[in-house]
């Protein structure tokens, strides 16, 4: 009798997110347990993982101490509504949280997942807005080729074509600034490239189109990571942050990626000196061991609120799940062993080495242009004439048949390991990708 553990199983009902489902289920790749640095096929092949699940996973797989956090959370109480009720640890987790946020965004709102602190943000800033006599003040500003998540506010103020077209007129009263990837003048640049602090002007042009007294907001990611790690040209944040305050707009940084780490510090604005009026995040914040997203928000818009509000709820916003006890045991344990093993630091240490030996695939085929920040790259690839998307998506499949998990977005290999990876195996990840683009056409 075969063993059922090594058994396909039934493919048919789950229609898969973000993947072809037929190319996939006609040849899938599957994986059953996870440890470390790896995962593990059903047969026991061994699978490095080169995107820390998907942007998330930063201390690794199944960690001991998160593991039992939940573990014990789970036989001590399972669910508690956040609904005109507390338990410990949500309020010991946002405390925690606050603690890493820069200086004054120290109000943390809990969701379940980065798409969900979005929304949550957006919604924040008209209600602010409003509750400080700027009702008009309705319009919300995202970027081109933006990732914001899947709710129709992420959406609306993202920028990616795909995640958009399919899907009717979504919000209304959104613009977009243009995206800062310049291939012309910025390709394989090391870190932050040098041309492209002037995009943040085009906010200007906006502002001049519909009047400051008109926008809420404006929402960007530090590094927009789903796009395939562009990078924000020098001085560029700071230049946005400046026309912000100008003109009294909220900026909103999506660090749902950025965050936790996977920069060299606790959250990009730490890295990049430029402190928002708010902080998405998600993925590392639990290090996807529970769903979970939050929103830290400033002391000014929290009090702002708090102090305006025309009803005892000051915010009628939330979620079933909200602060959800597993999460937060989840969270405490990943926090934990972020601090014990001092993984933010550890990540901007090997940040050089990364670097190098990114950068050192410059010369493998079909490679157009390789960006890198943190621990964090994205290799671009020459696109398959009249076939995008197509050259990398194979790629993505030989170099898992070779024994190493990497993620593509359009003609672009995006990277992001855990922030426990050795030396040896970012060699192996650059070889192995060196490898299979060799045998692609």
């Amino acid at each position: 009798m075969a063993d059922a553990r090594n058994a396909t199983p039934d493919l048919d009902a789950y229609w898969m997110p973000f993947t072809p489902n037929r190319r996939f289920k006609a040849d899938p790749r599957i994986v059953e347990r996870a440890e470390g640095m790896y995962y593990f096929t059903p047969d026991g092949r061994r699978i490095l993982d080169g995107t820390a699940g998907l942007w998330c996973v930063n201390a690794g797989h199944c960690r001991p101490r998160i593991v039992e956090a939940i573990a014990r959370q789970a036989a001590e109480m399972d669910y508690a509504t956040s609904f005109n009720l507390g338990h410990p640890k949500a309020f010991e987790f946002a405390t925690r949280l606050a603690a890493l946020t820069p200086p004054g965004l120290d109000r943390v709102f809990f969701a379940n997942s980065g798409s969900e602190a979005v929304d949550t943000a957006l919604k924040i800033a008209l209600a602010y807005q409003r509750g400080r006599g700027q009702g008009s003040r309705t319009r919300l500003i995202g970027r081109e080729r933006g990732y914001h998540g899947v709710g129709f506010g992420g959406v609306s103020v993202g920028g990616m074509v795909r995640n958009r077209m399919y899907f009717g007129s979504l919000l209304t009263g959104v613009d977009h600034l243009p995206h800062t990837h310049d291939l012309n003048r910025n390709a394989f640049s090391r870190g932050l490239p040098e041309h492209g602090a002037d995009q943040a002007d085009a906010l200007e042009a906006i502002v001049s189109l519909h009047d400051a007294s008109n926008i809420a907001a404006v929402i960007v990611e530090p590094v927009a990571g789903s796009a395939g790690v562009l990078v924000p040209p020098k001085g560029y944040l700071q230049r946005l942050r400046a026309i912000c305050d100008k003109h009294d707009i909220l900026l909103i940084f999506d660090e749902v990626i950025t965050g936790f780490g996977r920069v060299g510090a606790a959250f990009a604005a730490e890295r990049l000196g430029v402190v928002p009026d708010m902080i998405t995040m998600a993925k590392g914040l639990t290090n996807a061991a529970v769903p979970m997203g939050a929103t830290a928000v400033s002391r000014k818009i929290h009090d702002s609120l708090m102090e305006h509000a025309d009803a005892p709820i000051e915010l009628f916003h939330g979620y079933t799940y909200s602060g959800h006890p597993l999460a937060c045991a989840a969270g405490l344990a990943a926090l934990d062993t972020y601090a014990e093993e001092g993984l933010f630091e550890r990540a901007a240490a090997l940040s050089p080495y990364w670097e190098q030996a990114m950068h050192a695939l410059r010369d493998a085929r079909h490679v157009i242009d390789v960006r890198n920040f943190g621990l964090i790259a994205g290799i671009e690839l020459e696109p398959r004439p009249g076939r995008p998307t197509e050259r990398a998506l194979k790629a993505l499949e030989t170099c898992f048949d070779r024994g190493v998990m990497v993620r593509t977005t359009g003609d672009i290999i995006a990277l992001s390991p855990p922030l426990i990876i050795e030396e040896a195996q970012i060699d192996q990840l650059a070889q192995t990708i060196r490898d299979a683009l060799a045998r692609i056409d």
